[in-house]
């Protein structure tokens, strides 16, 4: 009842929404000498606003048509390569004939969608070609399906690297650093030719007894039963997946704003005044960010209480308690891979030294095939977007690639 009632809420708030949008069609319509007025523009401002706070945010598509690389405007393809019931594997490439290094780019299942990280495919196509994860909303999966857990997202990513055949390289950003890292140590024992050459482990919470953060402790303030309890809904008529248990994307959403409500209101007070005052470029990248951060999807409800309890109340993969499909995994089998880390200075979702902890788990790498990198001034976003990504991190994940190809 309480997903079903969220959702009469929320496609009633939709009619507001397609209201306000009819009277800011007209109100802001270029041929409109109103729209130009100070009155105008606070007329506008409210509007939009308003059609912000009541709208549906649906799933946006990657839309990378083309980057530049070098002095060229180069096409970029994009297809499904690899079709799951809970997962797609998408294909970017440059059509310029140059051959480039496979990257499998794997994206979290935690609430957003995998469009999240298209700065870091755009920043990656420069020099290889990507294959990204791109998960599928719970909700729209029939529940004739059967569940989607812990070991079931280690397996999809062994089919996906057995699938791209050797000689690729794996980035796992977030949540799925550990279903990465696990990856690679069973590919490892089994002296599989799909083991990545090299592995980019981005801010994930391989030990999360290292900085403790906000969302470390709130797993321990409560038992698996209280997630089970308060987090867990059960999707309501009127979707494919009616009926399978998921933890919904409005609530991993919610959570995400409380976090840092503050910052949150004072960027959409600040945007209310890009459009009062006409700062059309401000106005559009907020936009561009929300539209994308206000788009979440369902995660199976086991996957989500197995990371819960195996992730962060167990820590089982720095207390060395790690299983899969029962068996303990042994990460001192990776030893060609090489491995790199990276954390932001300012992450408050990841804290410093959780990823790091990976260099310790794999004793058996060389030491000239290791490289840990934390990036000054940069927050869990930063990493693997925005400005400091393109201009520190990029460009270092590239040579390190490059250097075990």
């Amino acid at each position: 009842m309480r997903y079903q009632s969220y959702d009469y809420f929320s496609r009633s708030a939709q009619l507001f929404h397609d209201g306000f949008s009819a009277i800011h069609d007209v109100s802001c319509h270029p041929l409109n000498p109103f729209s130009y007025t100070p009155i105008g523009r606070l007329t506008n401002a409210v509007l939009e606003s308003s059609m912000r706070l009541t709208r549906r945010y649906d799933k946006l598509d990657f839309s990378i048509d083309s980057i530049t690389i070098g002095d060229n405007q180069v096409k970029i393809v994009e297809e499904i390569v690899e079709n799951k019931v809970f997962c797609d594997l998408l294909k970017f490439s440059a059509q310029d004939n140059i051959v480039r290094d496979k990257v499998l780019l794997v994206a979290p299942l935690s609430g957003h969608h995998a469009t999240l990280l298209k700065g870091t495919v755009e920043g990656l196509l420069v020099d290889h070609d990507v294959y990204i994860t791109d998960w599928q909303d719970a909700r729209d999966i029939p529940l004739s399906n059967g569940p989607f857990s812990f070991d079931c997202y280690v397996t999809y990513l062994i089919e996906f690297l057995e699938f791209l055949g050797d000689d690729v390289h794996m980035v796992a950003i977030c949540q799925p650093t550990v279903q990465s890292l696990i990856a690679t140590a069973v590919l490892a024992e089994r002296n599989s030719t799909a083991t990545p050459k090299s592995l980019t482990l981005m801010a994930g919470p391989i030990d999360v007894s290292k900085s403790v953060t906000r969302v470390n402790e709130l797993a321990h303030q409560k038992p698996l039963d209280w997630f089970k309890n308060n987090a867990i809904m059960t999707v309501p008529a009127g979707y494919p997946g009616v009926g399978r248990k998921v933890y919904p994307g409005f609530l991993q959403l919610g959570g995400f704003l409380s976090m840092n409500p503050e910052a949150h209101a004072k960027k959409h007070m600040q945007f209310f005044q890009n459009i009062l005052f006409g700062e059309r470029e401000d106005a559009e990248r907020f936009r561009a960010f929300y539209d994308e951060y206000m788009a979440v999807l369902d995660m199976p409800a086991e996957f989500y209480l197995e990371t819960i309890e195996r992730v962060f109340q167990g820590n089982e993969l720095a207390n060395g308690k790690i299983t899969y499909r029962g068996k303990p995994v042994d990460f001192s089998a990776i030893k060609d891979t090489a491995l790199l880390t990276v954390e932001g200075e300012m992450d408050d979702i990841v804290g410093i030294g959780q990823t790091r902890a990976a260099q310790d788990i794999c004793p058996n790498i060389p030491q000239d095939k290791r490289q840990h990198h934390e990036q000054e001034g940069a927050g869990h976003y930063g990493i693997f977007s925005g400005s400091k990504f393109r201009k520190y991190v990029r460009p270092m994940m590239t040579e390190f690639i490059k250097k075990y190809s």
